[in-house]
């Protein structure tokens, strides 16, 4: 199981559901964009801290960040 990956999967897929950009959630989680964009990549390891603040910044529990994936089964 990769936890960057599914972590960079379900941002991904928040972030889209949001209807924000790369540089919306940045600025909102005060996080660079270059940041952002690794970890939706999955070649980010985030931690605690950071899963908080993009969640706040996706108006998402941080659960919802590592929650495994339904359609791979990653995570389980």
């Amino acid at each position: 199981m990769d936890m960057r990956k599914l972590v960079g999967r379900n941002f991904a897929r928040l972030r889209a559901a949001a209807g924000l950009t790369q540089e919306q959630v940045a600025e909102r989680a005060d996080i660079s964009q270059q940041y952002i964009s690794g970890l939706e990549r999955g070649q980010r390891n985030p931690s605690l801290e950071t899963l908080y603040k993009i969640a706040q910044a996706l108006s998402v529990s941080h659960v919802e960040l590592v929650r495994p994936d339904e359609e791979t089964g990653c995570g389980q």
